[in-house]
């Protein structure tokens, strides 16, 4: 994440940050599209690696745990103390994604998983990534676009705004649609893109639907009643095991000419 300070309720958002993250790593298939994007890097024994943005840390030790020198990069503190902590091997460093702690050329592989939706600059981060890739070094951009949660409920029109709402607090939400192009315009080749789409059918995903219905009611744009009965009716179809969200993550690789 793209922060300055992680103290007060700035610290408080990062550990529901970093709570949020840690139910996303379990979910079903998550471990497979990690694996996939480390196939996609070339990650392999005496390689070198960048998780930017790296969160707690779990792609780094992932990375590490192939061979890889890995190393995490995120510009949030608390963030990478929270890292240093569950993984005291690892390096981990804070450094922004407009400026990283690497010299031109030192990286064989640069990953990216949902960071890009928080840059106001999505650009000049890829353009960063391009000066620490070594020629034919890979770099791999995952996200979601935050406006394609696929949601039942029984009130569409309710859903539709708050799906959109919460994508409205967002940075560039529908960042990963230009994914291919930021990266073709920065010179790199063979540029690929991959959709994975994750089908949710029980409670696990209750908090991730609590954190769309509570950005829409900060925004103002629902109110409490409805945020709370759309919420309360969430909860019961994963009690019911009758949720059903389906959330479509979008892989971006491509080769430093």
């Amino acid at each position: 994440m793209d922060k300055t300070q992680t103290t007060g309720r700035t610290g408080d958002r990062t550990d529901a940050l970093i709570a949020l993250l840690d139910i996303a790593d379990a979910l079903p298939g998550a471990g497979e599209l990690r694996a996939r994007s480390y196939e996609l890097l070339g990650v392999a024994p005496d390689t070198t690696m960048a998780d930017v943005g790296c969160g707690s840390g779990r792609a780094v030790a992932e990375m590490a745990e192939r061979g890889a020198r890995a190393v995490g990069v995120d510009l949030d503190e608390r963030m990478v103390t929270v890292a240093r902590g569950r993984r005291p091997a690892m390096d981990f460093r804070v450094a922004s994604a407009y400026e990283l702690p690497f010299a031109d050329g030192e990286l064989h592989g640069y990953r990216a998983e949902k960071v890009y939706h928080v840059l106001d600059d999505p650009a000049r981060a890829v353009g960063e990534a391009r000066r620490v890739l070594a020629p034919g070094g890979r770099i791999v951009l995952i996200g979601q676009d935050w406006d394609t949660f696929v949601i039942d409920a029984d009130d569409a029109v309710l859903t539709r705004t708050i799906v959109h709402a919460r994508a409205d607090l967002v940075t560039d939400p529908r960042v990963v649609r230009r994914h291919r192009a930021l990266l073709l315009d920065a010179g790199f080749a063979d540029v690929t893109v991959e959709v994975h789409t994750g089908v949710f059918t029980d409670a696990t995903m209750v908090p991730v639907l609590a954190d769309l219905a509570e950005g829409a009611r900060s925004a103002g744009v629902i109110s409490d009643a409805q945020a709370e009965a759309w919420l309360a009716e969430q909860r019961e179809r994963g009690r019911r095991g009758r949720l059903f969200l389906a959330l479509p993550l979008f892989v971006a690789a491509a080769t430093r000419r």
